[in-house]
Order: C-alpha cells, then structure tokens, then sequence
C-alpha cells in the first residue's frame, strides 16, 4: 500500500474485518503512547528543572484538567460516531452537514468552557474561595503555580478541543494515520518547547503549560487543514455551518453521554485515591507502580475498543449487518488472543516491570503480586473495551454511560472499601492493596456481564428493524 492511501480516509465496509480492525487500532495504539509520553516528559521537565513544589503545582491540578481533557476527547469519539455512520452510508450532504454542525458546536462550546474555566480558576464562587482552594492546594508558591497554570490551559483550551473533534472525525473516516502522525508531531514540539521556555526562559511552571497549549494548537490546525481537504467525501460551505437542531441534538445526544463514560474512570480513580491514602506509604507506592504499567498494559484494548467504533460506526451507515456481527466475533477473538499473550507475559516478566520503579524488595514484591491480580482479569477488561466500542458505533453511548458508571462508581468503589475492610490486619488497619485491585478485577466483571446484556439487546434490535440507521432530512 502507497503511503498516500494510509494518510487518507478508509471505507473499512469491505475487506476482511480483523484486518480493518488491525489498521485502524494500530495508529490509535501509538497514539495512546505518545500520549502518555507527552505527560510524562512534561512533569519530568518541571520536576528536574523547577523543583518538587513546581511538580506538586501541576499534579495539584492534574485530576480536575485531566478530567476536562479526557471529557473532550470522548465528546470527539460522540461526534466521531455521527461521521463514520454518514461516511458508511455514502451520505455526503449528510457527511458535510454534520461535520459543519460538529465544527459550530465546538466554536461555541469552546467559548463557554474557556470562560468557566477562567472564573473557576481566578474567581472566589465556591462561598468565597476558588477551585484551588476548594481542591485544598497548599497555600504559597504551590498555590500560585497551580493557578498560573491553571488559568494558561483554560485561556487555550479551545486548541485542546479543537484537536479532539478534528481527529475524531478523521478517525471516524478511516484515516487515523494522519491522526497519528499530527500527535506525534506535536508530541515532539512540546517537548522541545518544554526544555526551551523551562530551561532557557526560566518560564517554570508557566513554560510547562504555555508548551502543551502551543503544541495543541499547531496539531489542531494541522488536523484541521488535512480533514478539509478531504473534499472527495464531503464540502463544508456557509450552509453547512447553518445549526440544524436534529443534527445538533444527535451530536449532543452521542457526544455528551461518550464524554462522561470517557471521564468516569479518572473520577472513580480520584474517589478511590483517599482509601489508597489511608493505606499506608507502602501501598501508596504500590498503587503508583501499578497503574504506571496497568496504564499501557490496557492501551490496546482502548485501541480496538475505538477502532471498534469506527468499524461498526460505517458499517452501521451502511445498513451491513452481517459484517457488524462478523466484525464483532472477529474483534473479540483477537482480544482474547492478546490477553493471554499479556497475561503470559506478565506473569513472567511482572518482577522485571516492577524493578523499573523501584528496588525495595518489599515494595516490588507487593507490586509483582497485584500486577498478577491484573493480569488474570484482563481478558475480562478487554473483552468489555471491544464491545463498549460496538454499542457506541451503533450509537448507543447513553448505554456505555450506564456501563461505566455502574461499574466505576458504584461497583468498584464500595467493592474497594468492602474488600479492604475485609482484609484489614493490625499492619495494615485501613485494609491491603490486595483490595483496590481486586475489586478493579470484580468490576471488570461487572462489566462484562452488564456490557453483554446490552451488546445482546442492540443484536436483536438490529435484526428486527430494518431501517437501522439515523437519517437526515434534507427538506429542513
């Protein structure tokens, strides 16, 4: 294949799905990567070169910013859903209103998250104190930073979103090498601008945000550019940017309910962060250790759970049902394949990943153990990620909602301080870190239980009506 053909849209409703499903999951897996480079590089940054309280500063806002960020990219994966339908369907009158309709929305919505998020960070509207305040960030030059930085990130977060919604729909057109390709470039600006405001500029903390916001800007723009062009599959005019409320209400409708599902798993991870406190530094540490390796050890199933999407989200489009079942049995056979591959790999070379962090005997023995833990349910994890993927490019995100919210908060959640209680001993009187992955593995049962019954339930609707997807009306 000539590199023209990877950095252009991809009708993945023909060919062989595992295929289709290879080629799309692949970019967004190195994807996910550099994306946990580039955080890394920017708190290794301000660590060497500004101190332990510049690292406290940023990591005092990381949760909520975090947050914020993952919220975005599952509203682009919402409109993403609309685009890859469209584009399955052959629809481009229908493809180019809902991207204009897409870009009109972010415009505006850009505007109004920018602002509250200004007056979050410089405003005393929580009964006289701000969000740091309310967040309990120490007072002085913690307290400072966190809010220059803060106020940065707010003031170009329409970049951020921008970003988000541009490489969703070029994703949900096929094309996530060009995706890929702009996020590894601004990955490497951002690190060098990271050395050259902190390092040469002495900008500190300031620097740190002022990098990622630039470096999002330019992806932005260059994402921008590219799905423009691509005027083969669809044309966005002044009639295009017109708002037309069915489209508006099915943007919202997918997006809204896919950027919570998106933002679940980091809030139940803050609501658990307290009990993990309670622990004990050891089991602090552990925790640190694990979900360090945890977090790239699942990226592949949060690759092909969205290349799932994309997928199913064409096919959907396209009225092809017997390749959305195939597609499906396909992506689930090559989930499992790879968990066992993972878990074998993990169980061997756990104590090794382990030894990257730390070289405290106890620490690593505690780790390697629950990494094992981890290892034994990941199958269950990814077997979840996949289908979730199916159910959103189908455009059921409200019942992902429903399957991230039952299952992070309110099964994981009582499940830990259970379990923990449950293995409470006179070392360790607030419980063991046995407890907080355990029952991460129960809830991953959960929701594999749960995801099942829905996935089920679409199977069947989708077999008993015929006029499967959403239709536009252009008469309006």
């Amino acid at each position: 294949m000539k590199l023209k053909q990877f950095l252009t849209a991809r009708d993945v409703t023909v060919g062989k799905p595992w295929k289709r499903l290879l080629e799309l999951s692949v970019p967004l897996l190195i994807g996910n990567i550099a994306q946990s480079l580039y955080n890394t590089v920017d708190t290794i940054v301000v660590g060497k070169y500004v101190g332990d309280d510049a690292l406290s500063a940023v990591g005092a806002v990381s949760p909520f910013t975090t947050f914020v960020f993952i919220f975005f990219i599952g509203i682009g994966i919402g409109a993403g859903i609309l685009v890859s339908q469209r584009f399955g369907a052959k629809d481009r009158e229908g493809l180019s209103l809902v991207i204009g309709n897409a870009m009109v929305i972010t415009v505006i919505v850009s505007i109004i998250t920018t602002a509250l998020g200004l007056v979050l960070a410089l405003c005393p509207v929580f009964g006289g104190r701000d969000l740091l305040q309310v967040l309990n960030t120490p007072e002085g030059v913690i307290y400072q930073w966190s809010r220059e930085y803060l106020t940065i990130i707010f003031a170009g977060v329409t970049a951020t979103i921008f970003y988000n919604i541009f490489a969703g729909c070029m994703r949900a057109l096929g094309d996530s090498v060009s995706a890929l390709v702009f996020l590894l470039v601004a990955c490497g600006i951002n690190i060098v601008l990271d050395i050259y405001f902190v390092a040469k500029l002495d900008l500190g903390v300031k620097g740190v945000a002022l990098a990622t916001i630039i470096a999002q800007a330019i992806s932005a723009v260059a994402c921008g550019i590219k799905l423009f062009r691509m005027k083969d599959y669809f044309e966005v005019t002044s009639k295009e940017l017109k708002l037309r409320r069915d489209i508006v209400s099915k943007i919202l409708s997918l997006g809204i309910p896919s950027g919570i599902s998106q933002g679940v798993f980091s809030m139940s991870q803050f609501l658990v962060q307290s009990l993990v406190n309670s622990m004990g530094p050891i089991v602090m540490a552990c925790n640190v250790v694990v979900l360090r390796i945890d977090a790239f050890a699942i990226m592949p199933y949060f690759s092909l759970g969205n290349a799932m999407t994309t997928y199913i989200g064409q096919n959907y489009g396209a009225g092809k049902l017997g390749r959305i079942e195939k597609g499906a049995k396909q992506g689930i056979i090559m989930t499992v394949i790879f968990s066992l591959i993972l878990m074998v790999l993990m169980l061997i070379f756990a104590p090794s990943l382990a030894g990257i962090f730390t070289t405290t005997d106890a620490l690593k023995k505690l780790a390697v153990s629950n990494l094992k833990i981890l290892a034994v349910g990941y199958v269950l994890m990814g077997y979840g990620q996949t289908m979730q993927g199916y159910l959103r490019g189908t455009g059921s995100t409200t019942a992902t909602m429903v399957i991230s919210i039952f299952t992070q908060v309110l099964a994981r959640i009582p499940m830990a301080y259970w379990f923990a209680k449950l293995t409470a001993t006179a070392e360790f009187p607030k419980g063991q870190a046995v407890a907080l992955f355990g029952s991460l593995v129960c809830s991953w049962v959960v929701m594999s239980a749960i995801t099942t019954v829905f996935c089920l339930k679409k199977k069947k609707e989708l077999r008993t009506n015929a006029e499967m997807h959403w239709q536009i009306e252009y008469s309006e």
